[in-house]
Parts: structure tokens; sequence; C-alpha cells
């Protein structure tokens, strides 16, 4: 899959992804999508442009939404990575993955892990987004199957239970 090498130089990778330790050797022109795809085996987060238009690929990266696809892995040491496999306790789903079931916000699917990578974001950091709060919260992630509306909606929805989880 990672064909874009041009270096053969490697990184004594250490950070947590997911709650777990890792320690591994990746290319120091290795993108953190290839390493969580390829190396860990994490392939809930998707690579569709590899340029960060998408959002396809977003995970979050110390508490922040990243685009994968853009950040090389050596630049995650000591980092704290959350991918979408993170985020259901056994076999409960979380509140957003619950929400966009419900919604059919998740068609084809390829979009949804950066979806909801960035709605987890954007309601740790703001649990009553206004509208704008919530399109700038949710800019960068593209959708070509739902349209929004029911994206829209689960991320609403999941606000509306995230905010009385919290009370």
């Amino acid at each position: 899959m990672n064909e874009r090498r041009v270096c053969n130089a490697s990184w004594r990778l250490r950070c947590t992804v997911n709650g777990a330790p890792v320690d591994l050797e990746v290319p120091v022109d290795e993108t953190l999508l290839f390493t969580l795809r390829d190396r860990l085996g994490l392939t809930g987060t998707k690579g569709s442009c590899l340029e960060g238009e998408c959002g396809s690929c977003t995970v979050i990266v110390d508490g922040e939404a990243t685009n994968s696809c853009l950040v090389l892995s050596p630049q995650m040491e000591g980092c704290r990575i959350e991918t979408i496999e993170g985020l259901a306790e056994g076999e409960k789903l979380h509140i957003l993955q619950e929400k966009f079931l419900a919604s059919g916000a998740a068609q084809c699917g390829y979009c949804t892990p950066g979806l909801i990578m960035s709605a987890k974001v954007l309601l740790e950091s703001t649990p009553d987004p206004t509208e704008d709060e919530f399109f700038e919260g949710m800019e960068g992630n593209i959708c070509r199957c739902t349209g929004y509306k029911s994206i829209c909606e689960a991320v609403r929805d999941a606000a509306k239970e995230w905010r009385q989880c919290r009370a």
C-alpha cells in the first residue's frame, strides 16, 4: 500500500495508540495513516485523497483531530493517538457510533471513521455547539454517499446524550 517511500532510514516510534503502548521501527517518511493501517492493523482509519482534503483519515492526536495522511509517524513520538477502533468499550459502541448507525449516517462507511473522530473532538471541547461551531468542527470531512443531513442528525443526537451524561 505504501509505495510513496523515498528513504530507507527508520525511526523507533514510541507512542500510545488507543491506550496501549506502541514501540516499533517505522520508515522516517511513513505517514501515520500507513503505520496505523499496515503495521498496527488498525484499518478503520481510511485513506482516500492522501492530501488532507477529505478527512477520511482523521484520528485524534493528543486531543486534536488530525489528518493521519499528513503527519509523519516519527512526529508522533510520545503522542497519545486515538483511532475509531479505540472508541467502543468491548461490545458497547461509543454514543457517536450508535447515533451514526441509528441515523443511517454511514452508507458506504468510508468517511464514517473520520467523521466520528472529528465529532468526538468537537463534542469534547464544545458539548453544545452552535450552528457555526458545529460546521467549523466538522469542516474538512467529506461524505459522498449520504449527504450531510443524517450526519448532522447523528452528531446532534449524540450531543444531546453527551450533555446528559456529563450533567
